[in-house]
């Protein structure tokens, strides 16, 4: 099984400065690399301090100069919001620049926010749609002289521009939740990521079960990759993992409420929510995500992914984004490629 970051920049208050929270995601970033992680992933969100990446490939780009050997992956661009000759051609100089090291993640998008400012009226659905269309699109538009009548865009004959370094362009991969997603990416040829969010064991055994259903069914197709993206904290002690577990339940509050999408927002900041209103979820608590996550000392973490590993899973992304302090998140790093790493050469 080999190893991933997926990172963000995150923004809780409006006193933290942002290009210092660059510079800290880009140090996680190269202690990826140095560390021998086999890839870095960041998304595609919009208008959110919660995370901040308008552009994950402006990000990959930069990444590029200041790593030598990770791959590099948008984890994920949101499908709807980016017309095929577009992605095409903007993951193809991606491609370019970075010498061939671009991951390219494609989801239908999550957050109503997001779609209520870019696409106003468009649902879950009708993205999903999008999506179905964008990807075989871009598969013909990166081997040129292709012409799209689709029920979301059309146009005439056209050719991306570059044409990416990867043979038949960068790897793609679909995140995928429901058995109709997972059939789709598995017939389109590309691999997959699923995420249990909060959800624990039963989650992560039913998406690879779906991915593994889908596999059989169309075994005329090469088997693809799948990836398991889960918030992990490796700790010094007992005592540290329940206070990560305390930090990670106030980052999944402020999740939910931003894709409840019912709290005002100021200057791209959530309302912030009491300490009775985090005590009070009713999905939420630090027991349970210390549980359900990947969260404890290196020896519970090491027995937890070799479990995943187990059930099959090609690759694991160490989801950091937390609201924890870098420092935190620094030194849980570096103990996961430390400490757990090795035991999985």
């Amino acid at each position: 099984m080999k190893f991933s970051l997926f990172a963000h920049m995150e923004r809780i208050s409006s006193q933290e400065d942002q290009k210092k929270l660059y510079s800290e995601f880009v140090e996680l970033c190269q202690i990826a690399d140095a560390g021998g992680m086999h890839a870095v992933w960041t998304g595609e969100h919009h208008g959110m301090n919660f995370t901040i990446a308008p552009n994950p490939m402006l990000n990959l780009v930069d990444l590029a100069r200041v790593t030598k050997n990770v791959r590099l992956g948008t984890g994920t661009v949101i499908a709807p919001f980016w017309h095929p000759i577009r992605l095409a051609g903007e993951a193809a100089m991606t491609d370019m620049i970075t010498d061939g090291r671009l991951e390219l993640g494609i989801a239908r998008g999550a957050y109503t926010f997001e779609y209520d400012r870019l696409s106003p009226g468009l649902d879950a659905w009708q993205a999903g749609q999008y999506m179905r269309e964008l990807v075989p699109a871009v598969k013909a538009l990166w081997k040129g002289d292709y012409t799209h009548e689709g029920e979301q865009v059309a146009f005439p004959k056209t050719t991306s521009v570059p044409q990416p370094v990867q043979e038949n362009g960068p790897p793609m991969w679909i995140a995928a939740r429901d058995p109709n997603s997972h059939e789709f990416a598995v017939k389109q040829g590309c691999n997959v990521q699923v995420t249990p969010l909060w959800n624990g064991d039963a989650e992560i055994e039913s998406l690879i079960a779906k991915f593994n259903a889908a596999c059989e069914k169309h075994a005329d197709m090469p088997r693809p990759k799948i990836m398991l993206l889960l918030h992990t904290y490796v700790a010094e002690s007992d005592a540290d993992a329940k206070d990560a577990a305390v930090e990670l339940n106030r980052f999944y509050n402020y999740f939910g409420a931003w894709f409840m999408n019912k709290r005002e927002i100021t200057q791209g900041l959530i309302e912030p929510l009491s300490d009775e209103e985090i005590a009070n979820h009713p999905i939420y608590s630090p027991e349970a995500l210390e549980r359900d996550l990947a969260v404890g000392t290196s020896d519970k973490i090491i027995d937890r992914l070799k479990s995943f590993e187990a059930l099959g899973y090609d690759e694991y992304a160490f989801w950091i984004d937390s609201s924890m302090s870098f420092e935190r998140k620094k030194a849980s790093l570096e103990r996961f490629i430390r400490d757990v790493m090795p035991a999985f050469a």
